[in-house]
C-alpha cells in the first residue's frame, strides 16, 4: 500500500495516480493536531487496517496531480541519520570529509536531522540567502518505524519497520580550518530533507537490501548504486539506534548516502528515484531574506 499525507495533513491511499481520503479513520481529536494524524495511524495500524480499507471502498478518488503532497510522514518524533555507509562514498569528499579514517556507521553510530527541515513533494529545498557556501545532494533509502522498542536485536528488526520512501540528505559542507559547524545542523536548515512522496508500506518491499538507488540534478545522472551495497543494513541500523535510546512508531531512518555526492544550487531541481519506493524531485530556492547569523 501507499500512503500519502497531503494538503492540510490530511491522508490518503494512493493507486494508479488516483489517491483516496482515509482520513475519517484518524479520531476527530487529532484535527487540533493534524500533523500527528500520521504517527497515530502508524502505531495503530494492525488495528486501523481494515477501517483504512473500509475508507478506500467508500470514498471518489481525486487525482494525485491535484493535491500537495506533503513529507511521506510530515512530522516524526526522530529523523536518525547513517554516516558513512556505502563503501566508495568513503573519503570522496576529500578536506570536507567528517568521517575520518575510512570509519563506518559501524564505528561512528547515527547523528540526527532536524525534524522540522522535513519537506515533501510539495515543498522546496532553500539555501541560505547569497551563500557561498558548497551544499550537496546526498541520495538515501528512508526507512520508517512502525513498531516502536528499545534493543531490539537485528535478527527482529525488519519486524519494526512500517514502510519506505526516498530521501535526500541536503547538506551544507565544511569548508577546513575556517567553517566547520557541527553536522546535525548543517544539515538541518528549512527543507534539507525531502521525504516521498509517499510512503511504500513494507509488504510491498520484499527486499529492501536489493534495490536501484538513483538521483539526477537538471537530468543529470550523479548517484547510482544499489541498497545491497550498504555497510550497516538496516537490522543492523535499527539494532544500533534502539541500542541507545527508544525507538517509536513514525521514527525516520536515513540509511547513508552511496558514491557521487555533488553540489546543487538555487534554480536546480534534484531528483531521487528507488526502485520499488518512488520518485520524488524537488526544486532548489533561495530564501527570500539574510538571516540574522549568515552563512
Amino acid at each position: 500500500m501507499k500512503i500519502a499525507s497531503f494538503n492540510d495533513f490530511r491522508i490518503g491511499i494512493v493507486e494508479d495516480g488516483q489517491l483516496f481520503d482515509i482520513t475519517s479513520v484518524v479520531p476527530a481529536a487529532f484535527d487540533a493536531l493534524p500533523q500527528q494524524r500520521l504517527n497515530w495511524l502508524i502505531a495503530q495500524w494492525a488495528q486501523a487496517l481494515p477501517a483504512a480499507q473500509a475508507a478506500r471502498a467508500s470514498v471518489s478518488p481525486v487525482a494525485l496531480a491535484s493535491v500537495q503532497l506533503l513529507a511521506a510522514t510530515p512530522c516524526p518524533p526522530h529523523v536518525f541519520a547513517a554516516p558513512a555507509n556505502y563503501r566508495k562514498h568513503l573519503g570522496e569528499l576529500g578536506d570536507r570529509t567528517v568521517t575520518k579514517k575510512g570509519r563506518s556507521a559501524r564505528e561512528q553510530g547515527f547523528f540526527l536531522k532536524a525534524p522540522a527541515s522535513v519537506v515533501g513533494a510539495g515543498g522546496a529545498i532553500f539555501v541560505p540567502k547569497g551563500s557561498a557556501r558548497r551544499f550537496d545532494h546526498e541520495s538515501e533509502l528512508a526507512v520508517i518505524i512502525g513498531k516502536g522498542g528499545r534493543d531490539i536485536p537485528r535478527a527482529k528488526a525488519m519486524e519494526h519497520v512500517f514502510g519506505y520512501a526516498c530521501l535526500l540528505d541536503a547538506t551544507m559542507r565544511i569548508e577546513k580550518d575556517t567553517f566547520e559547524e557541527e553536522r546535525s545542523m548543517r544539515k538541518s536548515f528549512e527543507g534539507f530533507t525531502p521525504v516521498g512522496p509517499y510512503i511504500v508500506t513494507a509488504d510491498e518491499v520484499p527486499d529492501p537490501a536489493n534495490l536501484a538507488n538513483r538521483l539526477w540534478v537538471n537530468g543529470e545522472l550523479r548517484q547510482e548504486a544499489n541498497t545491497s551495497e550498504m555497510i550497516v543494513d538496516i537490522p543492523e541500523l535499527i539494532e544500533l539506534i534502539s541500542s541507545v535510546l527508544p525507538l517509536v512508531p513514525g521514527d525516520l531512518i536515513a540509511t547513508g548516502t552511496p558514491e557521487g555526492v555533488g553540489p546543487f544550487a538555487a534554480g536546480d531541481t534534484v531528483t531521487i528515484e528507488i526502485e520499488g519506493v518512488g520518485r520524488l524531485s524537488m526544486p532548489v530556492r533561495e530564501r527570500e531574506h539574510v538571516s540574522p547569523r549568515a552563512y
